[in-house]
């Protein structure tokens, strides 16, 4: 991550603690944004060696459960600025709707992508989008990749934003992100159903009162038992390290 924007470096992973305004997209190739760090992705990562080096290699890694600053707050006294997935979606859809941008948007079905193109049609007229529909199996062949590449670097997006669910996406983002013809790809998950409407979006004002996760447990409670796990583990460590029974991970020197 650029050392021009304000971080906060915590459990061995550093998070943006700035403006989204800040992030440029013209003049830049092919950064990341992953809305990802979370205690359900911390979770995971502690489990996942490779989603570990995915989330400490992206270059703007910002908070997906607004739960995960607690350990900034309980080791460091910081607090992490707000930037979930529905805030930095919209951010940067509006800014390229001012300069009449291109976005692509690559995961999902067809049909969900159809619904997103129609809105975004509606509601931001001067982007031209363009969408692709990757197979659904839990792991792409090099003919499947190479053709998500072939259909991005055609269209030459100014942002592309990734639909596939935690870990998948963010795992495919860094690591084709030198081989896409973008400035910014940006690893959003749920909004893609949300946007499309496809499942029931969550009013803005529970992100605001940290409740955005108790809203999604009663949409989808499936969630709610599949993540739970890794969560605990998130507070497990977190608790281990307040009583000095843990030592804090360190960031790894990427240089």
């Amino acid at each position: 991550m650029d050392n021009a924007f304000n971080t906060v470096t915590v459990l061995g992973f550093k998070v943006f603690n700035d403006d989204l305004k800040n992030i440029p997209v013209q003049g830049e190739k092919s950064r990341v944004i992953n809305c990802s760090i979370s205690p359900n992705n911390y979770g995971l990562t502690v489990k996942d060696a490779e989603f570990k080096s995915t989330l400490q290699n992206t270059d703007f890694l910002v908070l997906d459960g607004v739960y995960f600053a607690l350990a900034s707050i309980f080791l460091l006294g910081k607090n992490i600025k707000r930037n979930q997935g529905p805030d930095v979606y919209k951010h940067f859809v509006q800014r390229m709707n001012e300069t009449s941008g291109r976005v692509f948007f690559l995961g999902s079905s067809e049909k969900v992508l159809r619904l997103i193109k129609d809105r975004m049609n509606r509601e931001y007229p001067n982007i031209t989008v363009g969408t692709y529909s990757p197979p659904f199996k839990k792991e792409f062949s090099d003919q499947d990749n190479q053709d998500m590449i072939d259909a991005i670097n055609a269209f030459q997006p100014n942002v592309l934003f990734v639909g596939m669910t935690a870990p998948k996406q963010e795992k495919w983002s860094v690591k084709h992100r030198d081989l896409l013809n973008t400035n910014l790809i940006v690893s959003i998950g749920a909004v893609f159903d949300w946007y499309a409407g496809t499942e029931k979006e969550i009013n803005p004002i529970w992100f605001k009162l940290r409740l955005g996760w108790l809203l999604r447990m009663i949409y989808r409670p499936e969630i709610f038992k599949r993540n739970m796990g890794n969560t605990i583990v998130f507070f497990r460590d977190l608790t281990l390290i307040l009583l000095r029974l843990k030592r804090q991970p360190t960031f790894p020197n990427l240089s």
